[in-house]
């Protein structure tokens, strides 16, 4: 007989018999087989995994890597050897208590490994509120609910350990005051280095200059199979609705004439979907790089007689905008000049570089005389990124100029219009005026982040950051750089700047 198989004998002789069991909602450290107790039984799996070469992954492999070195391997063997003796383990990272906590069990407890639109897996759910005032549980352990759940995102999908989630409960909810919808996005964040505060800047703003529809997201702590994976925000899924964007929804794969027209919710981006291309500036040849993704949100499976209308469509609106006469207005016969101002604010004032190059939505009502309205906002990732090409003059630039990792598409254009900058200046004037629509931009940060600052920190130690005091000064240093830049440049010389030391 192999020493090894002598070892597991051995080991299973002394501690068949032995049990940790779970003290708490999450499942104990070491339960590698999702069973909620150690036993010898996660002993054998362990083995199992490292015969069969498990790598440490950031969110699947946390039960298995029970020390939490990021590494599977020995120390892992000895602290479930540990654990099932009765020796006191170090406790698992767990949530704050002091926000309300999301539950989802997939069912058999798999790993969502996938974004594909084959890739859901069933599961329950339910929502404890913690007893915190303003927030209504849902569901509980006895009488979960049921939803499918797949991955999300492209970047930080591929690219941060700790991942984002799509989520579609079995029926309408309202979770956390939220309107209530079956869409929604688990956004984990993981990219946003300032103190969870892009997205929450970015889309209070877009609130107070009055964009038609701004997704709602609100911070949750998150128990995934009985493993506490830190603080995420839910957010809206952008689709076609009551209380999102709010346009005619169409059908798919439509032929009549009068109903191809709207409604359209259009995604510039680069990412897969139903794809519709334009080349951005007139050369010789095909050059990728040029092209004008649309990705077609909605409707979601084209018809040619869509395909044609909406290209069509899009190319006469590009055409329009290449025009190297500063004075035309013939673009804004496509494009709808005001919510394009108040979009496009909000990308400065974020310093977001990604506005209008990815992520980028914008919708269209039905008829043929309606014009595209810039909006949703949706991922600021990408804001206050350009320190690394500018120094610490990163915010002294449109986020259009270069150099920048991404290429902006039609805003550089737009720009050059000569009632574009008369109509963004007299928008700018008076939303500064009006101290940013009641914002006071420094209260605002200091209560966000006193609110999360609990579940930040409990998330630290299940995915190690930066200090939140560092991140959210940074953000404030940044932020009013770039109203004071911005000042400069529209030309509100009657106000003081608005920097801060």
């Amino acid at each position: 007989m192999k020493l090894s198989n002598i070892i597991l004998l051995v080991l299973t002789l002394v501690l068949g018999g032995l049990t940790a069991n779970a003290q708490s909602g999450l499942r104990p450290r070491g339960d590698v087989n999702c069973d909620w107790e150690v036993t010898i039984a996660d002993f054998n799996a362990i083995i199992d995994s490292i015969v069969g070469g498990a790598k440490y992954h950031g969110l699947y492999s946390y039960a298995t890597d029970v020390n939490g070195d990021r590494e599977i391997n020995i120390a892992d063997i000895n602290m479930i050897i540990d654990a099932i003796m009765g020796h006191e383990l170090p406790p698992m990272p767990s949530f704050s208590g002091t926000m309300p906590v999301l539950y989802i069990n997939t069912e058999g407890h798999r790993n969502i490994d996938s974004k594909d639109s084959d890739g859901y897996l069933h599961a329950d759910w339910w929502l404890d509120a913690m007893g915190i005032e303003g927030y209504d549980s849902i569901g509980s352990p006895e009488a979960p609910l049921g939803m499918v759940i797949k991955g999300r995102g492209n970047y930080t999908w591929n690219n941060f350990d700790k991942k984002s989630f799509r989520i579609k409960f079995d029926t309408k909810q309202s979770p956390l005051g939220m309107k209530e919808n079956r869409h929604f996005c688990l956004l984990a964040h993981a990219d946003d280095h300032l103190a969870k505060l892009k997205n929450t800047m970015g889309f209070e703003l877009s609130r107070r200059l009055g964009l038609a529809y701004t997704p709602e997201q609100e911070p949750v702590e998150v128990v995934l199979n009985g493993q506490y994976i830190g603080l995420y925000f839910l957010a809206d899924k952008i689709r076609v609705g009551k209380h999102r964007v709010n346009i005619e929804e169409q059908s798919d794969r439509e032929t009549d004439p009068a109903l191809i027209t709207g409604g359209w919710l259009l995604e510039l981006n680069d990412f897969d979907g139903t794809v519709i291309y334009v080349q951005e500036h007139y050369m010789d040849g095909w050059d990728w790089d040029d092209m004008l993704c649309f990705l077609s949100v909605s409707p979601e499976y084209l018809s040619n007689a869509q395909n044609n209308y909406i290209k069509t469509f899009l190319t006469d609106a590009n055409v329009a905008i290449q025009t190297d006469d500063v004075s035309s207005t013939e673009w804004e016969k496509y494009i709808d000049l005001d919510s394009l101002i108040n979009y496009y604010i909000v990308g400065e004032i974020m310093d977001d570089i990604e506005h209008f190059a990815g992520s980028c939505y914008m919708h269209k009502h039905r008829g043929d005389s309606t014009r595209l309205i810039f909006g949703p906002v949706w991922d600021f990732g990408n804001a206050f990124t350009r320190e690394a090409h500018y120094g610490p003059d990163s915010v002294g630039h449109f986020i259009y100029e270069q150099p920048s990792f991404i290429r902006s598409h039609w805003i550089e254009e737009m720009a050059k219009f000569t009632h574009f900058q008369e109509v963004l200046k007299k928008r700018w004037t008076e939303f500064y005026d009006s101290g940013f629509n009641g914002l006071d931009i420094d209260t605002f940060i200091d209560e966000f982040v006193e609110r999360i600052r609990p579940a930040y920190e409990a998330d630290v130690v299940r995915w190690p950051d930066n200090g939140i005091d560092n991140q959210k000064r940074d953000f404030s240093r940044y932020i009013h750089a770039k109203i004071d830049w911005l000042n400069t440049q529209w030309n509100n010389n009657n106000q003081e700047n608005d920097s801060i030391n």
